[in-house]
């Protein structure tokens, strides 16, 4: 157990008032246990009440083992999975995390008349949105390999050349660098990078296509995103235009960030940058979002966050703009929040390219 982090999310119980949690991410689970276990259609759930006292309660098959700290009381699959947290908690409000499955909260509800669930992830979300120490090392170590990896895979860029084929070789450069494993990559050419969120094909490399690249994945279990543009053998006087904008956008943004500052006002930074320009309604994403355990974890990075940024928040910043049928550009850093600023945590090049 972290005693460190447990102590930050009692303290955030206290402020919620909340005397009993629910913990059942695979993601906090490890950030405060060091399990990291995916459990499918099986519970698993980690017990937490205000004075730091924990339980964890998971089936035989996740292989785990009880600490001194961490008791363990396991299930079987032919058992009740909820008896035993039923007699555990205790009467009242009992927070529980958004991840937590319905058929386990409908059986405890069932089972325990006396209980009274709510919303209980933000003591946990609110600790996990500023990274220590260990965290940052990591999260800058993984945006470095993600710099190798997109300047590897652009050098790759020739005529021809599939989506598919060209994000399978990011999946590829990334295991070699000790990814966890492989990711849905999101690599487009031309007129398909007019979707934000593209699912690669077999669409080919032509000449004045743009390419988006942007390319994620966890190592070490924390997680890099960034997202480069480049042109390949010729840009146009509106690419140009529009990739331009983009990048004002992305580092007006970066230049606003400070403690103190609200998220909300991060996003309107860049969305007005690019409103000015006379492309605001293709910019149809939010800014950016929370990274670390998960891709995307709070907090949100749009106009509806009106939340002050803290030292140690790590997100991203990823205006871009979409021209249905034609082309699209996205330019995407991650970020830390810092004493005197920000630290971007991705070196690679956001002049504009073309590709030859």
């Amino acid at each position: 157990m972290n005693q460190q982090r447990i102590n930050r999310i009692t303290e955030n119980m206290k402020k919620a008032g909340l005397t009993q949690i629910l913990v059942s991410s695979t993601a906090s689970l490890y950030y405060l246990t060091g399990f990291w276990i995916e459990p499918h259609e099986r519970m698993i759930a980690l017990y937490l009440d205000v004075s730091g006292r924990a339980i964890l309660f998971g089936n035989e098959i996740f292989g785990l083992k009880s600490m001194p700290e961490l008791p363990l009381i396991c299930h079987q699959d032919s058992d009740n999975p909820v008896k035993s947290l039923a007699e555990a908690v205790k009467p009242g409000k009992l927070g529980i995390d958004k991840f937590w499955c319905s058929k386990f909260l409908i059986e405890l509800m069932e089972l325990r008349n006396d209980i009274v669930p709510v919303q209980g992830s933000a003591p946990v979300d609110l600790a996990r949105k500023m990274k220590d120490d260990t965290e940052i090392t990591l999260m800058r170590n993984n945006s470095r390999i993600n710099d190798q990896v997109v300047g590897s895979v652009i050098a790759m860029l020739k005529e021809g050349v599939t989506e598919n084929y060209l994000a399978s070789q990011v999946n590829q450069h990334f295991i070699q660098r000790g990814a966890d494993c492989e990711g849905t990559q999101i690599v487009c050419f031309g007129a398909n990078c007019s979707d934000p969120h593209h699912c690669g094909d077999g669409t080919a490399l032509k000449a004045g296509d743009s390419i988006i690249l942007d390319i994620f994945t966890p190592i070490n279990r924390y997680w890099c995103d960034m997202t480069r543009t480049v042109f390949y053998k010729t840009v146009s006087d509106k690419q140009r235009q529009v990739y331009d904008l983009v990048k004002l956008a992305n580092e007006t943004a970066i230049s606003r960030i400070k403690p103190g500052v609200l998220l909300s006002e991060i996003d309107k930074a860049a969305r007005d940058i690019i409103t000015l320009g006379g492309y605001g309604e293709y910019f149809t994403h939010r800014l950016g979002h929370g990274i670390g355990l998960e891709c995307h974890e709070p907090p949100d990075v749009s106009l509806a966050s009106d939340i002050p940024l803290e030292v140690g928040m790590i997100f991203s910043v990823e205006p871009g703009i979409y021209l249905p049928g034609e082309f699209g550009v996205r330019i995407e850093d991650l970020v830390m929040v810092t004493e005197g600023g920000c630290e971007v945590l991705n070196q690679y090049p956001k002049e504009l390219q073309v590709i030859d």
